[in-house]
């Protein structure tokens, strides 16, 4: 009957043209995802190649391999515009890099890094293809979006939970910064449910226009999705956030990039002459807890300790500086958040970074890749590793308890909620995407943190070398920013506090009943396959 129903001509073109359809979806995601501005596209931008994917993956004629090939190539696309920024990277000769040597970092970055996550994410369609044509799921194809919806929910997070190669740098829910509305259900079970929404709208949409029947069904299922999703959001951001008492913050933007200062002669003490001036400043516009980027200053805090008291204390005021400290035994140095108190102390809690950049902060298989691709050591940030942090501190301050996120580990959720678990009643991010010049990714990195207000329920102060710092809400409204190249502070009242979201309580719960499902569904041909042959021997 699955069959019967569909409908010859569209059918007919996703056979002629699916490798169109499955490329222009593969795009247009992408471009979305890139640009927010576009967001409220995403509901159906997948429709060309959710066309092919509830079509030709269904078919019993396309093998395993046929279907990761067609998996390989949309996924190729969509990360390669995800990673399309590494091309603002050229040329690296502050890395000391020829430009050919630029070129092939450059290279493996945008199109290498794409193929190399495509290649883990293709199999998502032999999963999705092979489970549909068991017996129960053939004759259910209304189930068909939300299994597809399901399989990207957990390459999303296989991609935050693999180790130093698993980078979730294009997630969906990204493309929705602009429309924070739509992002509220985050605060219930991550931005994992947002992906889900996603993928099953636009799936559902698919099947409407595909398949005569229970065509009405899938499109009343879409529609509430998407109306329920934003009503929630709508009721939810009315909601009044309650706090004790607020706090004036300051993000520093020096506007000095790292490419240019590092190691050059004199970039200490310019670095602290620029930062020292707009923190005198913002404190006095009344700034009491004033960030600093990451590595806002490119040296050890013992070397610069004293300068960094004598700011703190002659403009009364905290300074959460971005810093290198020692880690012990000689281990290498931490990139570190250390605060700075306005009686001249320095405050015993320090934050180390948790997720280090890949050959950006720590060579992984150091001896492999000095032996096969020399050049892509010669572009770590110092000769020697750093050190990774282990856990989620917390700096108590008088003003509030706040919990640094530097860089990186801001787009790995579980940072950010262990760090309001152990107390956090405000967020901090230092970052430094002074590497990502004017592109798209300095805006995607910023999207992330909106995403992390939200899940935790928590304002966010971010600081940048060269953009974009801000300050975002509880709500992940963006209350003030500073684009690309600017050069000042970002200044606001935030709120300490302490309500508890849904997300923080079950953390990712959503996604493991999104992996009971898909189990039981890759699970059901092969249980069918032995109930038959069971059946035949009997």
């Amino acid at each position: 009957m699955y069959e019967m129903q569909k409908d010859s001509f569209l059918s007919g073109l996703t056979l002629r043209f699916r490798w169109p359809l499955l490329l222009i979806g593969a795009a247009l995601m992408g471009f979305t995802v890139i640009f927010p501005q576009l967001g409220f596209l995403q509901w159906i931008v997948l429709i060309p190649a959710m066309a092919v994917i509830l079509t030709r993956l269904t078919d019993s004629k396309v093998g395993f391999f046929r279907m990761y090939g067609m998996g390989f190539c949309f996924f190729a696309v969509y990360f390669s515009i995800a990673w399309h920024w590494f091309l603002w990277m050229y040329p690296l000769d502050y890395a000391g890099l020829s430009n050919l040597a630029s070129a092939a970092v450059v290279f493996l970055g945008s199109v290498g890094m794409g193929a190399f996550q495509a290649a883990t994410a293709a199999l998502i369609f032999p999963l999705f293809g092979l489970s549909c044509r068991s017996r129960y799921l053939s004759h259910t194809p209304i189930l068909h979006p939300f299994l597809f919806a399901a399989l990207w929910v957990i390459l999303e997070w296989f991609q935050a939970h693999s180790g130093w190669s698993g980078v979730p740098w294009g997630r969906l829910a990204l493309g929705q910064a602009n429309e924070v509305l739509m992002l509220q259900s985050a605060s219930l079970f991550g931005s994992y449910f947002i992906t889900f929404l996603l993928v099953a709208v636009n799936g559902l949409l698919t099947y409407a226009l595909l398949y005569a029947y229970r065509r009405t069904l899938a499109t009343i299922m879409a529609v509430a999705l998407v109306m329920s999703n934003f009503l929630f959001g709508l009721v939810y951001a009315l909601i009044p956030t309650e706090s004790e008492k607020t706090v004036k913050v300051a993000s520093i933007q020096g506007n000095l990039a790292s490419g240019e200062e590092w190691g050059a002669i004199g970039s200490v003490d310019r670095a602290l002459d620029v930062y020292g001036k707009l923190t005198r400043e913002a404190a006095a516009q009344g700034a009491k807890v004033v960030l600093w980027p990451e590595t806002a200053i490119a040296s050890n805090l013992r070397y610069i300790d004293d300068e960094l008291i004598d700011m703190a204390t002659t403009y009364d005021v905290t300074i959460l500086a971005g810093v290198f400290t020692s880690a012990p035994d000689s281990a290498g140095d931490y990139n570190s958040i250390v605060a700075i108190l306005p009686d001249g102390s320095i405050s015993e809690s320090k934050y180390h970074k948790i997720n280090l950049v890949p050959f950006g902060e720590f060579v992984p298989l150091r001896d492999l890749i000095s032996t096969v691709a020399p050049f892509l050591t010669e572009i770590n940030t110092l000769s020697d590793d750093f050190s990774f942090g282990e856990e989620a501190v917390v700096i108590s301050l008088e003003e509030a308890d706040i919990g640094p996120l530097i860089c990186f580990d801001s787009i790995y959720e579980d940072n950010a909620r262990a760090s309001v678990k152990n107390g956090a009643e405000l967020l901090a991010i230092p970052t430094n995407d002074s590497w990502f010049k004017d592109s798209r990714g300095v805006w995607m990195h910023s999207a992330q943190a909106q995403l992390r207000a939200i899940e935790t329920g928590r304002y966010v102060f971010r600081a940048a070398n060269t953009g974009v710092s801000s300050v975002i809400t509880d709500k992940g409204e963006v209350v003030d920013a500073l684009g690309t190249f600017e050069t000042g502070y970002v200044l606001a009242d935030v709120k300490p506090l302490q309500h508890t979201t849904l997300y923080t309580v079950i953390g990712n719960s959503f996604v493991y009943l999104c992996m009971a499902f898909a189990v039981g569904c890759v699970l059901l041909p092969i249980a069918e396959r032995m109930m038959v042959k069971s059946i035949k021997k009997s």
